[in-house]
C-alpha cells in the first residue's frame, strides 16, 4: 500500500464498517456488529501507529485527494494533512475509541439497540478522523459537523426518554450558536485570504495582521482579531467553555461509553485541535489570545466548583471534563499550544479511563448511579477500583503519573505568561488544582471506601427521571441493590480496556513530555512568536536549567506548591467523607446561598431556558398569532373566502327570476351599449 492508500484506508474502514452494520445489523448475527466494527478500528488504530512511526522520518504529507467544487477561483477539495500533530491525534482517537469499542461489547450486552449503537459509534470515529486528518477549512468544517450529528444520536440514543431526547436537542442547538461563529470565521478566511487551504491561508496570514475591517459603522476592527475570535466561538461549543457549556453535562444522558468516547477523548477536543492548528493566525492577535485566555480560566476554575455537588458518578467526571477543557484552553491562551495539545493527549487516555471506570460502577451497582448509595466496592470490584484510583491520581495531577506533566506544564505556561488576563489565569489554575483533588476524592472515597450504604437503600423500581444510565431500552426493570445483593465485577471486555486506558496514564507522561514540549516533535506544525508571547521560551529554559528530565520535573513536584493544594484536596476529601460526613452537611446548610447557586449551576440553564427558549416560543407564537392566524388564514384564505361570499350575497340579490326583470336589465345594458359606442 502506499501512504495515500492508508490515509484513505484509516478512516474509510470506520465508516464502511459503520454503513454495514447501519444498513445490516438487524439481518446479521448480533455478534456481526462488533466484529466488523472492531476490525475496522483496530486496523485504523495499527495504520495510525505506523503513521505516526512515518511521521518522524517523512516530510508532512499535504495533497488534495478529491476537487468537490469549483467556483470562479475558489476551489473546494477534500485533501489531507498527515504531519506529527494530526497522526498523534490520529492515535489517540481509534486507541480510545477502539477501547469504547471493546468496552461496549459488556456494557450494551442486553440493549436492542446494540447493532445500532456499533453503527454509530464507528461512524463517529470516522467523522473525528476526517476533522483532525484534514488540510483545509472545508473539510474541517465537514468533520466538525459531522462529529456534531453523530453526538446528537448518540446522546439521545435512548430516544423513549424525554430527558435524553431534551439533551441531545441542547447539545445540538448548543453547538449551532458556536459553529454559526466558527462558520463566520471561515467566510472571513475565505473573502479576506482567498483560499481555505490551510498552508495558502497560514502563508499569507503575517500580511493580514495589520488589516483593518468595517463590521459597524465608521468602528474599525482588526481583521486578524475577529477572525479568531469567531474561530474560536466554535471552538468554545464543541470544546464545553463558558458560556456554551451547558450541554455537556446533560449529555450524560446518553450511554458511557459515549461518555468515554465523545465527552473525554474526541469530540470535545476538536476546538482545542483547531485552535492549536490554527496558531500562526491566533499569534497574530494578542487581543484574541486574551480572550481565550480568560475563557478558559473561568471556565476551569468555576466547573469544577460544580464538581464538588454532584451526586450523580457520571456528572463529578463530565465536571471534570469541562474543568480540564478549560485548562487546556489556558494554555492556548498563554501561546503554549504545546502543552494544550500535550494535556489533551494525557487527559483523553485518564478521563477516557474515569468515564469507564464509572461505567463499571454502575454496571455492579445494578445501574444505580448515585454515589451516596455506593461504599466499599474496593472489596468486590477490586480491577475498577485500582483502575479508577490511578486515574483519579492522573487527574489530580500526582506526580510520575501522565496528568502531572501536562497539568503542571499549564499551570507553568500561565505563570510564565505576559497576556493580559495571565494573572488571573494563574490565580484559576492553581485553585483548580485544590478543587480537582477535593471533588475526585469525594467521589472516590464515597464509591470505593466506607460504609457499604447499599445495604441501607430499599430496593426500588427504576423511574424515567435521567437520573440513571439504563443499559436496556425497557424501564420495567430495577435500578439499584436490594440489601441482600452484592455488587459484582464486570467481565473481562470491561476490565480489559481499563486496564489497558491506565497503563498510559500514568507511564504516557513521562515518555512523551521532552518530545512534545521541549524537543522538535511540533517544529514546523505549531508556530509561537517567543518574542511577543515568551511563555513557551520561559517554559523551555526553565526545564532545561531546573528539571533536566522527566524523573527530575516529578521529584521537584513533590516540592511545589500544586502538590500541595492536591495533597490538602484529597486530605480534605478523606477528613469531610471518611472521618467527619456531619461537616459537609453543616456546610452545605450554613451557606445555603452559596449552594444554591452551585445547585442552580450559576444560572445559565435558567438564563437560557427564561430568555432564548422561552423568547423563542414567544416569538415564535407571535408570528403564528399574527402571521398565520391573522395575515394568512385570517386576511388571505379566510379573508378572500369571506370577501366572495360577500359579494355572492349581493350578485345572488339580481337573480330574482322573473322575466320582465331580466328584460328590463337587457334593455338598459343595451342603452348604455348605445350611449358608449354612440359617444366613441
Amino acid at each position: 500500500m502506499t501512504m495515500q492508500q492508508i490515509y484513505l484506508a484509516i478512516p474509510l474502514l470506520p465508516l464502511l464498517a459503520a454503513v454495514v452494520i447501519g444498513l445490516f445489523g438487524k439481518v446479521l448475527p448480533r455478534a456481526a456488529a462488533h466484529i466488523v466494527t472492531i476490525v475496522g478500528v483496530a486496523i485504523s488504530f495499527v495504520l495510525s501507529v505506523y503513521v505516526l512511526k512515518d511521521a518522524f522520518v517523512s516530510p508532512p504529507y499535504n495533497e488534495t485527494v478529491y476537487s468537490w467544487l469549483k467556483s470562479g477561483n475558489f476551489s473546494f477539495e477534500i485533501g489531507f494533512l498527515i504531519d506529527r500533530l494530526s497522526a498523534m491525534m490520529m492515535v489517540v482517537v481509534t486507541f480510545v475509541s477502539l477501547m469504547v469499542h471493546i468496552y461496549t461489547i459488556g456494557y450494551m450486552a442486553e440493549d436492542k439497540g446494540y447493532a445500532r449503537f456499533f453503527s454509530y459509534i464507528s461512524l463517529f470515529t470516522f467523522a473525528m478522523l476526517m476533522l483532525v486528518m484534514s488540510n483545509n477549512f472545508m473539510q474541517l468544517f465537514f468533520g466538525w459537523e459531522a462529529v456534531g450529528l453523530v453526538s446528537y444520536l448518540l446522546i439521545g440514543f435512548w430516544y423513549t426518554r424525554p430527558t435524553a431526547i431534551y439533551a441531545n436537542l441542547k447539545a445540538f442547538l448548543v453547538n449551532r450558536v458556536g459553529d454559526f461563529g466558527f462558520l463566520l470565521g471561515i467566510g472571513l478566511v475565505l473573502f479576506y485570504f482567498g483560499s481555505l487551504d490551510y498552508a495558502a491561508v497560514f502563508s499569507v496570514a503575517p500580511q493580514m495582521a495589520d488589516i483593518q475591517i468595517n463590521l459597524m459603522g465608521d468602528a474599525s476592527w482588526s481583521l486578524m482579531t475577529v477572525t479568531c475570535i469567531l474561530l474560536f466561538i466554535g471552538a468554545m461549543g464543541k470544546s464545553a467553555q463558558v458560556p456554551l457549556h451547558v450541554w455537556l453535562p446533560d449529555s450524560m444522558e446518553g450511554p458511557t461509553p459515549i461518555s468515554a468516547l465523545i465527552h473525554a477523548a474526541t469530540m470535545v477536543t476538536a476546538g482545542i485541535f483547531m485552535v492549536a492548528r490554527m496558531s500562526p493566525l491566533f499569534e497574530l492577535s494578542t487581543t484574541a489570545l486574551s480572550f481565550v485566555l480568560i475563557i478558559g480560566s473561568i471556565t476551569a476554575l468555576f466547573m469544577g466548583f460544580l464538581g464538588i455537588i454532584q451526586n450523580d458518578i457520571k456528572r463529578v467526571v463530565a465536571y471534570s471534563t469541562l474543568s480540564q477543557l478549560g485548562y487546556m484552553t489556558v494554555a492556548l491562551g498563554a501561546s503554549a499550544y504545546s502543552v494544550a495539545i500535550f494535556h489533551l493527549m494525557t487527559h483523553a487516555f485518564f478521563k477516557a479511563l474515569l468515564f469507564l471506570g464509572a461505567g463499571a460502577v454502575i454496571m455492579g451497582m445494578h445501574h444505580d448511579q448515585d454515589i451516596r448509595n455506593m461504599g466499599n466496592l474496593k472489596k468486590y470490584m477490586p480491577v475498577t477500583w485500582i483502575t479508577s484510583l490511578i486515574g483519579s491520581l492522573a487527574l489530580i495531577g500526582t506526580p510520575f503519573f501522565a496528568g502531572f506533566y501536562s497539568k503542571d506544564s499549564i499551570i507553568e505556561a500561565a505563570k510564565f505568561s505576559t497576556i493580559p488576563g495571565s494573572g488571573f489565569a494563574y490565580f484559576a489554575v492553581l485553585a483548580g488544582v485544590f478543587v480537582t483533588a477535593f471533588y475526585s476524592f469525594r467521589m472516590y472515597f464515597l464509591v470505593f471506601h466506607g460504609k457499604e450504604k447499599w445495604r441501607d437503600v430499599k430496593h426500588h423500581e427504576a423511574h424515567d427521571d435521567g437520573a440513571h444510565d439504563d443499559a436496556h431500552d425497557d424501564h420495567d426493570h430495577h435500578h439499584g441493590l436490594s440489601p441482600t445483593d452484592d455488587p459484582h465485577e464486570p467481565g473481562w471486555v470491561v476490565k480489559l480496556p481499563l486496564i489497558l486506558l491506565a497503563i498510559p496514564s500514568v507511564f504516557i507522561g513521562y515518555i512523551a513530555i521532552e518530545p512534545m514540549l521541549f524537543g522538535e516533535f511540533f517544529k514546523g506544525v505549531i508556530f509561537v512568536d517567543a518574542a511577543t508571547h515568551p511563555a513557551m521560551h520561559e517554559l523551555t529554559q526553565h526545564w532545561h536549567h531546573v528539571f533536566h528530565s522527566a524523573a527530575g520535573m516529578a521529584l521537584h513536584g513533590f516540592m511545589t506548591l500544586p502538590f500541595a493544594l492536591a495533597a490538602s484536596g484529597v486530605a480534605l476529601a478523606w477528613f469531610f467523607y471518611m472521618k467527619r460526613p456531619d461537616i459537609p452537611a453543616a456546610i452545605q446548610k450554613r451557606f445555603a446561598t452559596i449552594n444554591a447557586i452551585l445547585e442552580n449551576k450559576y444560572g445559565f440553564d435558567s438564563f437560557n431556558d427564561r430568555f432564548f427558549a422561552a423568547g423563542s416560543r414567544l416569538l415564535g407564537n407571535k408570528l403564528w398569532q399574527i402571521g398565520d392566524v391573522k395575515l394568512i388564514d385570517g386576511a388571505m384564505v379566510n379573508g378572500t373566502a369571506n370577501l366572495i361570499g360577500k359579494l355572492s350575497t349581493v350578485v345572488r340579490k339580481l337573480q330574482t327570476g322573473l322575466i320582465y326583470h331580466y328584460a328590463f336589465a337587457m334593455i338598459i345594458g343595451v342603452f348604455l351599449m348605445l350611449s358608449f359606442f354612440s359617444k366613441v
